[in-house]
């Protein structure tokens, strides 16, 4: 359990000149916390669905804040509510598992809760905690793995009455990539070998970074631009390459990204991840850049607006929701130094699976991460102090018309 007076001084650390003070920080973890139901799903925000992968989103973010019980409690409510074949229903009316509202199984959904394993353990330092996930995190990725495709891809989903949907998606595959390899991580910490996992990983990675074609084309929207870097398919030059192709196309100066292209709509959770990909790439000032420039939407309760339809000058949806809040207190914990969400976003310590003999390509070396601004977190604190050893997403908002929530009417 962690100790009151602790708390002020992991806040303390989160603070980011222009974009949190220690007391901002606290006002954002207190609106999740808030939006958190007893028994430990996070919805969006009360009344409205939980999905798997921003239920996980939330939970990480309660951890870079402290919050390890809570995270802690959010975890277990997926491993209560895993169906028989290692799935999660798709949406969950207020986070209620008795309301069920889409009865798909989302493969990007079901593999998220490896990185938030993995992103506990190395908050906490839990080995049982670990131990007590791992069935959950062993049996998801091979429902996953289940949706695998002979080109590397992963099919997007099984539909409520079982069929298979093969047509994979870039987002969503780029965050299985990461969770495959975040899952690899937990294998070996449990002394376990997954074979079929490593090539899995191996052959997503490089589909990803060498054949765009293999994925239905979502190219107008961001998340499809700077997830293969988010994801850890592609890192270094490459990954700097990649979102300089696009900068001008989705970054509004001042405002935030843009979720989808021509639209004068931006998000921010699409901004707060954005950042979150920069710094991965190695540029931290742009990263700070882009959170500084959603300020205008933060809410006073401390949670964001969803987005912005800056040319009505209108905020849309009028949803303060909880991947929002929590994706921008991720980007903030990895520029700030957290060690735990530095490694896992980070990666340089994830296992890569073997490539696949397809055609030139190279296992990517490690990424090119920035020391961390004001170097406030220390690894080697102990459980709950951002201890981190050396050896130690699509996203929720995918779906058909790819990554992002709805398009806000008279926005094109």
């Amino acid at each position: 359990m962690r100790a009151a007076e602790e708390l002020p001084d992991r806040l303390e650390r989160l603070a980011l000149p222009g974009v949190l003070t220690a007391e901002e920080a606290a006002r954002t973890t207190a609106g999740l916390v808030a939006l958190q139901r007893p028994d430990g799903a996070i919805p969006w925000f009360r009344g409205h669905h939980l999905d798997p992968w921003d239920h996980v989103e939330a939970a990480m973010a309660l951890d870079t804040a402290g919050e390890h019980d809570r995270a802690a409690a959010a975890y277990r409510w997926l491993a209560r509510h895993q169906l028989p074949d290692g799935s999660w229903y798709a949406a969950y009316a207020d986070g209620d598992a008795d309301r069920v509202t889409d009865r798909a199984r989302e493969s990007n959904f079901c593999a998220y809760p490896a990185v938030g394993v993995l992103h506990h353990h190395l908050s906490t330092g839990d080995d049982a905690f670990r131990r007590e996930m791992w069935p959950m995190v062993a049996a998801a990725v091979d429902f996953v793995l289940g949706l695998a495709r002979e080109d590397g891809g992963i099919g997007w989903k099984r539909e409520a009455d079982g069929t298979p949907v093969r047509d994979a998606l870039l987002t969503g595959c780029s965050s299985i990539h990461h969770a495959l390899r975040c899952a690899l991580r937990l294998a070996e910490l449990e002394g376990e070998t997954r074979p079929e996992w490593e090539l899995a990983a191996g052959a997503l990675g490089h589909a990803v970074r060498r054949h765009p074609e293999r994925f239905l084309d979502k190219s107008r929207y961001s998340m499809d631009w700077y997830y293969p870097v988010l994801g850890g398919a592609v890192v270094g030059a490459e990954a700097r390459s990649r979102l300089a192709s696009r900068w001008e196309e989705f970054v509004v100066p001042g405002l935030g990204v843009r979720c989808v292209v021509p639209n004068p709509w931006v998000t921010g959770g699409e901004s707060a991840e954005l950042a979150l990909a920069l710094w991965v790439a190695g540029e931290p000032g742009r990263a700070e850049e882009i959170l500084r420039s959603i300020g205008h939407l933060r809410a006073g309760d401390g949670l964001y607006w969803t987005g912005r339809v800056y040319a009505d000058r209108a905020v849309w949806p009028e949803e303060l929701t909880s991947w929002t809040a929590g994706a921008v207190l991720l980007a903030v914990a990895a520029l700030t130094g957290d060690p735990a969400t530095r490694a896992v976003f980070g990666g340089a310590d994830l296992p890569h699976g073997p490539l696949p003999d397809c055609c030139p390509d190279r296992t990517p070396g490690p990424p090119d991460l920035p020391a961390p601004r004001g170097h406030r977190f220390t690894a080697g604190g102990g459980p709950g102090d951002g201890t981190v050893d050396a050896t130690g997403n699509g996203t929720g908002r995918d779906g058909p018309e790819g990554p992002g929530r709805a398009v806000p009417a008279g926005a094109g």
